[in-house]
């Protein structure tokens, strides 16, 4: 099938749900409890990290607008530095995709086993129930990307109504002349504005979304950029106004001990039912970010193998043009992470995912800032403003390397050194076919 003429099935508003849908997950439900400790210090994180995000977004934004024939990032790295960096980026963000999955995956049992704490008691439930969540996905996904574009519409409706609820509620308090909640002062300072930072970037993952399924998107010099600034500045506003609500109305002891802060709000003020649906809301949200996440990890191969870094096994479609193959070897990876570690708590387990995800995310992140000023050196990218806001990025996705710890980094490198062997052993196949009889001179 002619990757041109394959089905460009996403327009506008299915990217921009891609992005939003993507983006507000599961981090964004826990993170206030994290950030409590903070005081202050977490609103200039959120200020910091949504500047930051909207800076890379505008370089994806750029780079979808300056190359609309590229079938996704890999095609922007490579355009700029070549192949083999462009490979080495894909594959720690596809690892990322179907570690970010396996994460999602528990954090939406997390929240339904509040529900029904008897039925998730053993340790064995909750992997199963995460399993079979990723593979509910990845059958919707093999539908073809149109009904993974629906569900994505329904899931962000959705999952925005707990934190426009804690906006009203702010609304409501301080409209009748309400005082926020009492808390220990905690003193404004780079460290803790850098600790507040790197907790809120796990919120703000997914900016990316619509330019990795370009080949599938409509209009993509248009599209891809409207849908991945107007997603990105919609979602960081709505972080900002819900985590600001619960930092003013939540006592911070109380956020800080929370394992659902924004269900502790409602129900504060509209009872324990409230609390309950805004629980399950919860858990649509990491459903719905799941049903994204789960639609990109069959792109990244099927990419890759197009352009021939990746076994051509992956570049295989079923009739909607969905590589099915790509989606069961993601989704069995995804399993097999989460069933190797099921005796760990939820809690630590989705932690350690999280962290795992968020450094490999961050590689893309970085190479697109760089091969974007490379393609301003080579005149193929217009320099003006975009100069300023790709180095505002830069720095700040180094910054972050940096707030993510030596630990994090760490893993980041690791994810890269697994790439080698691969590239090594495509390039030594591609080799041996050449010379094989028969292809000689061919």
């Amino acid at each position: 099938m002619d990757e041109s003429t394959s089905g460009r099935q996403l327009g506008f508003w299915m990217c921009l749900a891609l992005v939003v849908g993507n983006m507000i997950g599961s981090g964004i439900f826990l993170l206030p409890a994290n950030l409590a400790p903070l005081g202050l210090n977490a609103i200039w994180g959120w200020v910091i990290t949504i500047g930051g995000a909207m800076c890379l977004a505008a370089v994806f934004a750029a780079l979808a607008k300056a190359i609309p024939e590229a079938a996704g990032p890999y095609d922007y790295v490579a355009k700029a530095l070549g192949s083999p960096p462009a490979f080495l980026v894909m594959w720690s963000y596809w690892i990322s995709i179907w570690v970010t999955n396996s994460a999602i995956a528990i954090a939406a049992v997390s929240y339904l086993s509040s529900l029904a704490p008897g039925f998730f008691a053993t340790p064995v439930v909750p992997a199963l129930t995460a399993i079979a969540f990723v593979a509910l996905f990845t059958a919707v996904a093999c539908t073809g990307a149109r009904t993974s574009g629906k569900v994505q519409i329904l899931t962000s409706v959705l999952k925005i109504m707990p934190l426009v609820a804690a906006m009203v509620i702010a609304l409501i308090v301080f409209g009748g002349g309400g005082q926020p909640a009492e808390f220990a002062p905690t003193p404004v300072n780079p460290n803790g504005i850098a600790a507040a930072a790197a907790l809120t970037l796990w919120a703000m993952l997914g900016f990316e979304c619509a330019a990795v399924p370009a080949a599938r998107v409509k209009d993509p010099a248009r599209t891809i950029p409207r849908a991945t600034l107007i997603g990105t500045l919609a979602v960081g506003l709505i972080y900002l106004a819900a985590s600001s609500a619960v930092f003013l109305l939540l006592p911070a002891d109380v956020a800080a001990n929370s394992p659902a802060p924004f269900a502790d709000l409602v129900g504060s003020f509209w009872g324990p039912a409230a609390a309950t649906l805004v629980v399950f809301f919860a858990a649509i949200s990491c459903l719905g970010a799941l049903n994204g996440w789960v639609l990109l990890q069959g792109e990244v191969p099927l990419s890759l193998a197009r352009r021939g870094v990746f076994p051509q096994w992956f570049g295989k479609v079923n009739a909607r043009g969905m590589p099915v193959r790509a989606q069961l070897l993601g989704s069995t990876l995804s399993a097999l992470l989460v069933a190797a570690n099921y005796t760990k708590g939820l809690t630590e387990l989705f932690g350690f995912m999280a962290l795992l995800a968020t450094v490999a995310t961050l590689v893309l992140y970085l190479f697109a800032a760089i091969s974007a000023l490379r393609l301003m050196m080579t005149g193929q990218l217009k320099l003006g403003i975009m100069l300023i806001v790709t180095l505002v990025g830069l720095v700040y996705a180094v910054w972050t390397f940096y707030g993510a710890g030596t630990e994090a980094t760490l893993w980041g490198l690791l994810l890269l050194m697994t790439a080698i062997p691969v590239w090594f052993g495509m390039r030594l196949s591609a080799l041996w076919s050449d010379q094989a009889p028969g292809r000689a001179g061919g």
